[in-house]
């Protein structure tokens, strides 16, 4: 496993981490969640990624108990806040009462001291992005979290943030997590990871299977017990399109050729950015997560003209 700093921080994190989104306390049992974040850490990964949304808060839960049999010092952990989680008209978004009520009923369910890293989970037009800055910065001052990122923020987004951090002697986010993987990337490459690159923050990429269209199991139709063909899964059916599917189609040629899987080749292609300081990835056995980690020896071996090969399948399909 290799480690990046993350941004211009001293922390360090793995390449390639693993995020509860979709399967921690909802498609997957709690003891397999707990033997994947265990082989996890024995194979290197010590980032470990959640929001307080997921299942409800019981991926936090599920991951809480787990990370009690890893040492807490060796292990990065992450939340997100933002969604809906409590009652009342204050019970969502980025105000300094849902923050401060939402970092403590994380803090509970993840049964620790404090989150080595704290996300914004979406940007919040409704609360004064000083309000937000300086509650994040309190928060580090309390010992209660060490870092702060936003998810899925614009460009400009970030750069208001960072600029109100300066202009007030307040801490700055070190993070931002959006979407990015071979379909998703126009938004981040054009102009997030040229503001990322300027401000010395990092990136911790989501998706980069594209919710697992990226891995060739759809390519001959829906697969019975795939995640897309669970009932509550149809707006992954619903990106499972003719045009996607051809182009996934040619990069299995081409990652075939490699001697490598498609998951490896969309997640090598990722890692060869030094923009991302890591890519997180989702697992429901444990033959994914091997699968996955594999993707790091891949990324060593891609060439200029494996990278050519990939962007010639793509042609010029390109999302957002």
């Amino acid at each position: 496993m290799h480690y990046r700093r993350l941004g211009r921080s001293g922390l360090k994190v793995s390449e390639i981490s693993l995020g509860s989104w979709v399967t921690f306390g909802a498609q997957i049992d709690e003891p397999t969640a707990i033997g994947l974040i265990k082989e996890s850490y024995n194979q290197g990964i010590n980032f470990f990624d959640n929001a307080d949304v997921y299942a409800n808060g019981l991926a936090e839960e599920v991951m809480g108990r787990a990370i009690k049999e890893l040492p807490r010092q060796g292990v990065v952990i992450s939340s997100k806040v933002f969604g809906a989680t409590m009652p009342g008209i204050n019970g969502k978004g980025l105000s300094r009462k849902h923050i401060t009520e939402s970092i403590h009923a994380s803090l509970t369910r993840l049964d620790t001291d404090y989150l080595d890293i704290y996300f914004c989970h979406r940007y919040d037009p409704d609360t004064p992005i000083e309000e937000i800055v300086s509650t994040m910065t309190e928060l580090i001052h309390q010992g209660k979290i060490l870092y702060w990122g936003t998810s899925e923020w614009e460009s400009w987004q970030v750069i208001e943030a960072y600029g109100v951090a300066r202009e007030y002697n307040l801490i700055p986010p070190t993070v931002e997590q959006p979407q990015y993987n071979l379909f998703h990337r126009k938004r981040v490459e054009d102009s997030l990871m040229p503001v990322c690159r300027e401000l010395g923050i990092g990136l911790t990429t989501f998706s980069p299977l594209y919710y697992g269209i990226l891995t060739g199991k759809y390519n001959e139709g829906i697969p019975q017990g795939s995640r897309a063909s669970l009932e509550d899964y149809s707006w992954i059916r619903d990106r499972i399109t003719p045009e996607r599917i051809e182009v996934v189609r040619k990069l299995t040629e081409v990652a075939n050729d490699l001697k490598i899987t498609p998951s490896q080749l969309a997640i090598a292609w990722i890692l060869r950015r030094k923009e991302v300081s890591c890519v997180i990835t989702g697992a429901s056995r444990l033959e994914q997560l091997d699968e996955n980690l594999g993707a790091a020896e891949a990324y060593e071996r891609l060439t200029e003209i494996d990278i050519d090969r990939i962007f010639a399948s793509l042609g010029t399909y390109q999302e957002s």
